[in-house]
């Protein structure tokens, strides 16, 4: 989801590695920080595919800087995984945050919706953090409460979750204005 991020932040306009990590952090939470350990790595890796340009500029105040520009290939990567998320990427909260930050750039109306389609039959299907075998605990059926406190605190969210999934897929795609920057 890193290089989704980096790729998706990279649709708004060049950025030097600092500014980059910053909105990455921003996006993912402060309580998983991006270390320049993984992100300088997945620039590479990123540079060496041809997604990424890497151009020396001259600094506002200071020594000259490495830019990140999104490429052509870079681009079309980005509407790939943001057209063909993989499952996990649909079912993980936090990797589905990602994509949700960046679907607008995705430029097809019909492939939005399914993968907010995706998420919303996940989110409508039978789970639990706790099962009584195959059969998913509810937070009422849970004597310890910081697990039923688990999930209720999960329910409340899907329940807000799914309430606004089925609000955006029932409105007409011309209600919306998508900031497609690609």
């Amino acid at each position: 989801m890193l290089e989704l991020a980096i790729l998706g932040f990279l649709t708004d306009g060049p950025l030097h590695g600092y500014e980059l990590r910053r909105r990455v952090t921003q996006l993912s939470g402060y309580t998983r920080p991006v270390s320049d350990g993984s992100l300088y790595p997945a620039i590479k890796r990123l540079v060496r595919q041809g997604l990424l340009e890497q151009r020396t500029e001259p600094g506002s105040a200071a020594a000259p800087r490495q830019v990140l520009h999104l490429t052509a290939d870079g681009r079309g990567e980005l509407l790939r995984r943001l057209r063909e998320p993989d499952e996990h990427e649909i079912t993980d909260n936090t990797k589905f945050i990602t994509i949700l930050a960046f679907l607008s750039r995705l430029p097809d109306p019909a492939a939005r919706a399914a993968v907010l389609r995706r998420r919303l039959a996940f989110l409508e299907a039978p789970a639990s953090f706790f099962y009584d075998g195959d059969r998913p605990l509810r937070a009422e059926e849970v004597d310890d409460p910081y697990r039923r406190g688990m999930l209720r605190v999960a329910r409340a969210t899907s329940t807000a979750e799914r309430a606004w999934l089925h609000e955006i897929l029932a409105e007409p795609e011309t209600d919306r204005a998508p900031t497609d920057k690609t």
